[in-house]
This record gives structure tokens, C-alpha cells and sequence, in this order.
């Protein structure tokens, strides 16, 4: 400073004219820093604050809104004569020349609020240059802006510790209330922090500073005639309570952040669609599940729970913690392209279902299969297990998530047709052509966002009316598109919701059985890199992905191991203390029929489509080895299961007769050593040989199949 004031003085002269030559700066046009946006959840309960890109929290105000304490209070501590002097205080400037012949140093400071505004636009360095730029930018504030104009900039620009801007930001933060309540003691408390933003921030260790800087701010406002000597001392003995500083943990961070950046430049506060205690309730089931999982290297999930009825986002979780770096936790799982496995199977049976490619009692064939591709090289789909099921029904086949009979499908239909269909649902980037995808579209050979997932699914329960989801209170309403057939989406609902239809890849009382009416299915990618569960009620929608930002692989985590359980219970917890949602609407020109021994869906003139190669054991398969647990040895069982059968199947067990169920089916008791299955009907029969093996470990967590290899995902 002391060799800066020689050289004010001396070029006032120049900086003076030359402002006002080169016009003035209004303050209107200066781009101000974006204010702070405050999030609620639906019913007004906070979500937290989300601040500017550049970290600065800031709430713009208006003068009036500003308590006078504070007003009197900021004018004493920084530039008591701002009303009587232009861009420069030069009887500040010649005191502190004074002070620095006299003392070697100034003793207060020569910088105006109008200087001070300078600096916040221009962010000039503190040198000899700098302090030039300053005074003559204050010279063209002045020529073109009253002086309420610049105070009210000044006031909510001013520093007021750590990324904190301005006064009704630094008021909410420190005290919880606006600035217009602020109080003398408050307002003092305040105005003492700009003189040293770092060594006076509230949140650090200076209470004996910012103390005795309140003090001084408290004297100055005395000696200037703002207050009397009893308003200081009343000011100083009141007891100020700072609010505890925020965590820097969202509620909902990545939705938050992703609203605060498309919102109105005004906007300052936002009401989401949002449920903060289910919201809190899935952020901690996905830490709890992924720590079960970090063994098996599952490092990551993001969950989004819909409300079908109005597209309204209930839930959203984007990472396990958006603030862990060392786990990437800023990206975001609801958004991330990743492949979706099997998870868009049900949208390629219904598409054939609707064109009639197949019908509900069709049989499919679940043996190796060879295709011939475009480029002359051939394509043979295999399920997870790397075994093959045989004949199969179009229930079965998707219940339990089958390869090769979903790539039958799509062959009937068309990958054109399906990726047609696909981005009619919604599914935008899957921006390559049907011939870079081939039939493996169906297996999970694009990307997709688990936000597109949710809607389609949620398009399903809808019966192919898109919802539009949202985040945003008030924003109602649908896509007014409709997709695909009523009566064939209520029919793949069906299918998906049928416990006894999947219980092969996936067993009874598994993640995926709801105590109620809901439709789930799974998906796994190549390579174990991710796993989705995806599934619905009549009043929710609830996805879940599962793995790793980083791309690496899992050990053999599936769709039902890995985003399985969580999806679990965030969809049992919904219905906590609240009535069951009801069942699924049956499809319009479809009754309940017998199909080879099981109900099917059937409009009154269809025909049955036996298998032609006579009775096939479905379940379980030849060679497959099961682990019998001494702890639930009295009620370990397994479910046999047939098909293609021309009469209701007659089961044995090593050569003795045992009766089956109504629908053909066995549950049967394992016992330990090797056991020939044999399956009959009136025309042919079939047979597979097990092993069950006693075990001393503990058994599996239930709902878990037995079986160790399972069909598909």
C-alpha cells in the first residue's frame, strides 16, 4: 500500500476523465454469481442446499429486505462516508498516507465499497496495476450507477467466510433466518467478517477475533451516531448461536445438482417429487447391500423408484456416496449407459406377442441354435448355465429369463422391428444401427440408462402409455404416447409375476417373490459388469443397477445376487404399514386355460401347440449336484417340473411311483446320494439322473435357488 498511494494521487487526474470518457459500467449487465437453490422433498421436508458451479454460496436480496442494523452496521466497519464521497475516498486515502509516513504502515484502509465492487467483478491482483484497474473501474461504476444500486451489489457479493456470499446467504447459514430479521447484535456479528473473510470465518477457531471485530464495528457505529453507548453493550452481551455447519451430503445429491443446473437463473427455491424418509431409507440399503457385496467386487448401484400413476420420482440414488472420490462416487448409476443384460427381453415378447410372431402357448425351442449373420460369420446363443431346457413355453422361456429362446423370438420379429419399438419406449441411446446390434440387441448388446429402464418398465404396468417422470412438483402428466397392445402387455405381466413359472433359474422364496402382486425381471451383461433387477406393482416402479463405475467385472454376481436384494427390500418396504397393492388387470379378449397341464392366458379360439418331441424334464437338469444343509434338511426341497407332455406327467424316483401336483409338477424332499428322476406321459418319457450331497456349511441366505449355475439373469 505504500507505494500504491503516491501513485493514486498522482494519477487521479488521469483515471477521473478517463473513466467517464469511456463510458460507465451499469451494474444490471454484470452477470451475477447463480444464487443457491434450497431443495424440499413433496411435503416440504428440506433435502439440503445446492450452491453455484464455482462453490460460492450466494442469495441475491434486495435493500429493503436487508435489516437496517445490518446496513448501518457494514457502512461503519468498511466505508462510513459512502453517501458523501465518489469512486474514491480521498480523505481515507491521505489518512492513511499519514498513518504511513508517521507509522510505516497504514493503519485503516483506503478502499470504498464502490472500490470493493470493482474487485468483485474484475477479480484484480493486489499489486500496483491491479489497484489502478480498481479505482478507475470504481470511477465508470460511479459515472452509471446510483448508490443504492451499488451497495445493494455490495452487499450481496461481499465475502463472509468459507464459500459464503453476501448477507441473506451468510444470515441463513450462520443463524438460520433472513436478513431482514437480522438484530443489532446479529448484524455487528456480521459485518465484521469481510474485513478478513479466512481469519474471521464463523465455522473456524476465532471466536476471541471475530469478537473483537464486532467490537470494533459496535464502536464505529457509536462514534458515527447509529447507536448509543447502552445498544453497544446490550449487542455485545447477547449470546449468538451459530447453526451446526452442514454436512456435505445431499439428500438425493446427483438429482439435486442436476436440477440446480437446469433451473431458472432466479430460482432459489425447488420442490421435489421426492420422499425424503424412503429417499434416506434407499440411500442406506445401498451402502448396507454393497458392503454385503464388496467381496465379490460390487462397488457401486443407483436405484430410482417411480410412481406409476403420475411419472413422479419417489426416490433417486445415483452412487453410494456422491462425495467419495476414491469410489467415484459423483457419477451417476441412474443416468450411466451401461448394457442391460436380459432386462429387455419382455419388450421383444411383447412386440411378437402383438404381431403374432408367436401366441401364448407357442413352444420354443431351448436347444443349440446356429445363426447365419450379415458379415458370413454365424452367431449361437447359449443361456448362463450352458445348458439347454429343450422345448419350452413362451412363459417359462421369459419367466426364467432363457437365451436362445428370446434370440428365437427376435428372429421372428426383426431387429429392425425391435429397435424401432425400443426407441418408440424411449430408449434414445441406442443410437447405432440394427445391423451393429444383430440379435444380441435382445441379450443386452446396447446401453442403456437405468432412468429408460424404469419408464418402460413402468410403461408395462401402464399398459404401453410412457409416463412422463419427473422430479419436479406440479409437473404432471404423460408423453400422450401409446405403445404396443394393451392386452399383450397385461399378458408379459403376467408372465413376469408368476413365482412358480421362474422358480427353475431362480427357486421359491427368492429376492424376486413379493408377498403381493408384483412383475420383476433381471439382467446380468457379459462379463459380470452389470446387474439390473427391475420391477413393478400396480402403484411403483422400483429399478436397481448394480457393479462397478470403473467397468471391472464381478465374481459371478447376477441380476438376482447382485441388484436382487436390493431391490427387495425397497419394494417390501414401500408397503410397510399399507394396505397390499392390488392385482394386475386381466387382458381384454383373454381367459385362463388350461395349456399342457398350466393356466395360460388364451382368447377363446386358440389353439394348444404341443412339443414335438414329447415330455422333457425342464427341472432340474441332468448331472446338476445339490447341497443338503443338516440345518433344513426337514424342509429342503425342490420342485420337478416338466413339458411338452400330451397327458399330465407320472413321476418316479429311483423306480418308485411318486403322485404329482394338479399341474403336473412334484415337490419333492431331497434326500443324499444319486437319484434317477424319470418324467411319463401316455406317449413317451424322459429321465435325468441328480446328486445330493450332505453339508456341513451353513446354509445359503433364503431365497437364493439351490442350484448353483443358474438358467439366465
Amino acid at each position: 500500500m505504500r507505494r500504491f498511494i503516491p501513485v493514486l494521487l498522482s494519477g487521479a487526474c488521469l483515471l477521473f476523465p478517463a473513466a467517464f470518457w469511456l463510458g460507465g459500467i451499469p451494474l444490471s449487465t454484470i452477470s451475477q454469481p447463480r444464487g443457491a437453490i434450497a431443495f424440499t422433498d413433496r411435503y416440504g421436508a428440506p433435502l439440503g442446499t445446492v450452491t453455484s458451479a464455482d462453490a460460492r454460496h450466494t442469495m441475491q436480496v434486495r435493500l429493503r429486505d436487508v435489516s437496517p442494523s445490518f446496513l448501518q452496521a457494514i457502512l461503519a466497519a468498511e466505508d462510513a462516508r459512502f453517501f458523501f464521497h465518489g469512486a474514491v475516498d480521498w480523505l481515507s486515502v491521505l489518512r492513511a498516507a499519514r498513518e504511513d509516513i508517521f507509522f510505516g504502515q497504514p493503519r485503516s484502509g483506503a478502499s470504498t465499497i464502490t472500490m470493493q465492487v470493482a474487485r468483485s467483478i474484475d477479480h484484480a491482483p493486489s499489486t500496483l496495476r491491479g489497484k489502478l484497474a480498481e479505482t478507475f473501474d470504481a470511477y465508470r461504476i460511479e459515472a452509471k450507477n446510483s448508490k443504492r444500486s451499488i451497495l445493494r451489489a455490495y452487499i450481496n457479493a461481499v465475502p463472509m467466510g468459507g464459500n459464503i456470499y453476501g448477507v441473506q446467504a451468510a444470515a441463513h447459514t450462520y443463524f438460520g433466518t433472513p436478513a431482514k430479521d437480522l438484530d443489532l447484535a446479529h448484524a455487528a456479528y456480521l459485518a465484521a467478517i469481510p474485513n478478513d473473510p479466512v481469519r474471521l470465518d464463523p465455522y473456524g477457531d476465532h471466536a476471541a477475533a471475530i469478537r473483537a471485530r464486532m467490537r470494533y464495528v459496535l464502536e464505529r457505529m457509536q462514534a458515527d451516531g447509529m447507536i448509543d453507548a447502552l445498544d453497544a453493550r446490550r449487542a455485545l452481551a447477547e449470546t449468538l448461536t451459530l447453526q451446526p455447519l452442514a454436512q456435505r451430503d445431499l439428500d438425493a445429491a446427483h438429482l439435486l445438482f442436476a436440477l440446480y443446473r437446469s433451473a431458472a437463473p432466479q430460482t432459489t427455491r425447488i420442490r421435489t417429487t421426492l420422499d425424503r424418509s424412503l429417499q434416506r431409507f434407499v440411500q442406506a440399503q445401498v451402502v448396507d447391500v454393497l458392503g454385503a457385496l464388496r467381496k465379490r467386487n460390487v462397488q457401486d448401484a443407483a436405484v430410482l423408484v417411480v410412481e406409476n400413476r403420475t411419472g413422479a420420482v419417489r426416490a433417486y440414488v445415483g452412487s453410494p456416496g456422491y462425495f467419495d472420490d476414491a469410489v467415484l462416487g459423483a457419477n451417476d448409476g441412474v443416468r450411466a449407459l451401461r448394457q442391460p443384460g436380459s432386462a429387455l427381453k419382455p419388450f421383444a415378447y411383447e412386440l411378437a406377442l402383438e404381431r403374432h410372431a408367436i401366441t401364448t402357448t407357442t413352444i420354443l425351442d431351448d436347444t443349440q441354435s446356429t445363426y447365419a449373420l450379415a458379415n458370413g460369420q454365424t452367431y449361437q446363443p447359449q443361456d448362463y448355465s450352458r445348458l439347454f431346457s429343450g422345448p419350452v413355453s413362451v412363459r417359462y422361456a421369459l419367466a426364467n429369463s432363457l437365451n436362445v429362446p428370446a434370440v428365437h423370438v427376435l428372429a421372428r420379429v426383426g431387429v429392425d422391428a425391435f429397435l424401432t419399438r425400443l426407441h418408440a419406449l424411449g430408449f434414445r441411446h441406442l443410437t447405432h444401427t440394427a445391423r451393429t446390434y444383430g440379435l444380441g440387441l435382445v441379450l443386452g448388446a446396447g446401453e442403456v440408462q437405468l432412468w429408460e429402464l424404469a419408464r418402460a418398465y413402468a410403461t408395462i404396468e401402464r399398459d404401453g402409455d410412457i409416463p412422463h417422470l419427473h422430479a419436479i412438483a406440479g409437473q404432471r402428466g404423460t408423453l400422450r404416447k401409446h405403445v404396443g397392445s394393451v392386452a399383450m402387455w397385461r399378458i408379459i405381466t403376467s408372465m413376469l409375476a408368476d413365482p412358480i413359472a421362474r422358480s427353475a433359474s431362480f427357486g421359491r422364496k427368492s429376492v424376486l417373490e413379493m408377498p403381493y402382486p408384483a412383475a420383476v425381471k433381471t439382467g446380468t451383461s457379459s462379463g459380470y459388469r452389470d446387474t439390473w433387477t427391475v420391477g413393478f406393482t400396480r402403484d411403483y416402479t422400483v429399478a436397481v443397477w448394480a457393479g462397478n463405475f470403473d467397468g471391472s467385472a464381478m465374481q459371478r454376481v447376477s441380476g438376482v445376487s447382485g441388484a436382487g436384494p436390493l431391490w427387495n427390500r425397497i419394494m417390501l418396504h414401500l408397503y410397510e404399514g399399507h394396505p397390499d397393492p392390488p392385482h394386475f388387470p386381466t387382458p381384454p379378449g383373454y381367459a385362463l386355460r388350461s395349456n399342457d397341464g398350466t393356466l395360460e392366458w388364451m382368447t377363446p379360439n386358440q389353439r394348444i401347440a404341443h412339443a414335438p418331441h414329447g415330455i422333457s424334464i425342464t427341472w432340474p437338469h441332468d448331472g446338476a449336484r445339490f447341497a443338503l444343509f443338516a440345518a433344513t434338511s426337514a424342509r429342503q426341497a425342490i420342485q420337478l417340473r416338466a413339458t411338452g407332455y400330451a397327458t399330465p406327467p407320472q413321476w418316479s424316483i429311483d423306480g418308485k411311483a411318486v403322485a404329482s401336483q394338479a399341474n403336473g409338477a412334484l415337490e419333492w424332499q431331497l434326500k443324499p446320494g444319486i437319484h434317477r428322476i424319470t418324467a411319463r406321459d401316455a406317449h413317451s418319457s424322459a429321465a435325468i439322473r441328480i446328486t445330493v450331497i450332505p453339508s456341513s456349511l451353513a446354509p445359503p441366505r433364503t431365497g437364493f435357488t439351490l442350484h448353483p449355475r443358474a438358467h439366465g439373469t
